[in-house]
């Protein structure tokens, strides 16, 4: 097949793209990135040079969150040739309303959490005929890469995030609904709920609020409200981010920071926390896992789904300590090829994780469990190939 791929101005999509279009060659599918940066004519990844790639049919346009349905250029290039558009969503459909209601004609859109993939078929079956599960990979090392031994790892707990304070999310949709005091009020006891309950997916917690409030309301209203719910989405995950640092900081861990943000929280000051580094492109942070004892992962509110952290993780041959979801308590073991922790009972977790760095033993066998697993079901070779067997089969 000729199949297009993307870059963009968000790193680790071009990074993941790399990945995707090493395994469409490695099956011997000819392949074109188009940089919708739109860099100068001689780049190899020009508009121009796309011209000529596009001169002939497209098979397969490959991108993450509908980057390549949202142009009506590129949507016209698609339907012209009949092209199979695969867009995967690395964040919340809610975000992506505007390109679930309008693309190109043969889309296939594949979500991370399984909640996702029901709220597109509920709100959008008119509009997305083909919309699947698929859950996140991870990158295998070089096989000349040297596996630094556990007990002689630079970190003993480290975090690979982004940091916001939890309010200036909600500052946010304040001022989106500067003249609207009833949506303020209505998202800050959704926030409200959502802290009360940690189990709630974003879309439960709108459910409860209307219900709280009393409010009844039509779909497309619904589908504003689900909408606008991204600033809570945004506080909530933070809000859980936050908990969990300075739970582990009060604690005396010896927790690394890696992303931005992090000198707004408040245990940035505290003598065992260390911020390594602001930004950096994802490729080198692999490295850094690679050299961790433990990698600390905190769920961006995926109650049913999977996240990239845990699969790069084990495959760096790092114990991946994680609160859970639906999807990895169906597929992993605590305490055999992964180790968990519970938001509702944070208390816990410094016992769980400094318990962890002592018991070397039992912290090596969970990540031989773990990195087995993941190199046989979750890389970017099973990626390519979920992509082909959904398009081949029409199973979605």
């Amino acid at each position: 097949m000729r199949t297009t791929l993307f870059y963009t101005d968000t790193e680790s999509f071009n990074f993941f793209t790399d990945q995707l279009e090493k395994e469409l060659k490695s099956r011997g599918h000819e392949t074109f990135i188009l940089d919708l940066m739109n860099p100068a004519a001689e780049d190899p990844h020009s508009y121009i040079n796309f011209v000529q790639f596009a001169s002939q049919k497209i098979d397969l346009a490959i991108c993450f969150d509908g980057m390549c349905v949202r142009d009506d250029l590129l949507i016209g290039i698609w339907d012209a040739w009949n092209t199979a558009v695969v867009d995967i969503l690395m964040d919340p459909p809610l975000r992506f309303h505007p390109t679930l209601k309008k693309h190109s004609r043969n889309y296939f859109l594949f979500c991370c959490d399984r909640d996702h993939v029901e709220y597109v078929k509920r709100y959008f079956k008119d509009t997305v005929s083909h919309v699947a599960f698929m859950p996140h990979v991870g990158v295998i090392p070089d096989q000349n890469t040297e596996i630094i031994p556990y007990e002689r790892r630079r970190y003993d707990i480290l975090f690979s995030a982004t940091y916001y304070n939890p309010q200036s999310k909600l500052a946010e949709m304040e001022q989106v609904f500067a003249e609207n005091k009833d949506m303020r009020s209505f998202y800050h006891l959704m926030y409200h709920n959502l802290i009360e309950d940690s189990s709630l997916t974003t879309e439960q917690a709108v459910f409860l609020t209307l219900h709280q409030t009393g409010w009844s309301v039509t779909e497309d209203t619904l589908k504003t409200i689900f909408r606008c719910a991204e600033y809570v989405d945004w506080a909530i995950r933070m809000y859980q981010r936050e908990r969990v640092v300075d739970t582990l900081a009060k604690a005396g861990a010896e927790l690394y920071l890696l992303g931005r943000g992090w000198e707004n929280h408040s245990s940035a000051k505290c003598p065992n926390v260390h911020r390594i580094s602001d930004r950096i492109p994802y490729a080198q942070t692999l490295t850094y896992m690679a050299d961790a004892k433990i990698n600390l992962n905190v769920f961006p509110w995926f109650k049913a789904g999977t996240h990239d952290r845990i699969f790069n993780t084990l495959l760096q041959h790092s114990l991946p300590l994680t609160d859970t979801s639906l999807w990895v308590d169906e597929n992993f073991a605590d305490g055999k090829d992964i180790a968990l922790y519970d938001l509702k009972h944070l208390e816990l977790l410094p016992e769980i994780a400094l318990g962890l760095l002592k018991d070397t033993d039992m912290s090596e066998k969970i990540i031989e469990n773990g990195y087995r697993k993941v190199l046989r079901k979750f890389t970017w070779s099973n990626c390519a190939d979920w992509i082909l067997e959904k398009l081949g089969t029409g199973h979605f």
